[in-house]
């Protein structure tokens, strides 16, 4: 889970694809992560699932590709996520 400064949390799950199964993840509980920082590696089919709080305003749609550290998927109170 992710907590920004202002106390908002984010839920991202690794999901590991049918048959690869390759996720890595590099970030231990309790470390800091910045804004676009990589927290880990995803392939072969594998996808992460993110939570986000329910006053988040989504900036991507459903089908859409986005690049991590680079796509802004939502705008929380008082940031982006």
């Amino acid at each position: 889970m992710i907590r920004t400064l202002q106390g908002q949390k984010v839920l991202c799950v690794q999901v590991a694809g049918l048959i690869a199964r390759r996720i890595v993840c590099w970030a231990s509980p309790g470390e800091r992560v910045g804004r676009g920082e990589r927290f880990g590696l995803i392939r072969f089919g594998s996808r992460m699932d993110v939570f986000l709080p329910l006053r988040a305003t989504l900036r991507v749609g459903v089908g859409e590709h986005v690049k991590g550290g680079e796509t802004i998927l939502a705008e929380l109170a008082g940031g982006e996520a």
